[in-house]
């Protein structure tokens, strides 16, 4: 049985991916729970959204040096999603079946 903090993950990280992918929801639920490499990198995902929505508590050169650092972050981990969503359901190399 999933805790409330798994739960909680587990909608952050979906959210994260479905706010990027709104047309392939179903997709993402379904690769989420099949595959945990897929699951990951959703997770990541949400994760480097909200590391880059925390970084104003720098000097300006420094804040912008780390948001471009989440940015690249977060477009890897997007084309990633991209890669494993348009591989037809999960049967990529990220599946754990």
């Amino acid at each position: 049985m999933a805790t409330n903090d798994e739960a909680t993950r587990k909608e952050q990280a979906f959210s994260a991916a479905a706010r990027r992918f709104p047309q392939a929801e179903l997709s993402i639920r379904r690769l989420m729970g099949r595959s945990e490499d897929f699951f990951e990198l959703c997770e990541d995902l949400a994760e480097a959204e909200r590391a880059l929505a925390n970084v104003a508590e720098t000097t300006a050169a420094l804040c912008e040096e780390r948001r471009r650092e989440w940015q690249e972050v977060i477009d890897h981990l997007v084309n990633d999603i991209a890669e494993v969503i348009g591989g037809g359901e999960g049967r990529g190399p990220h599946t754990t079946e």
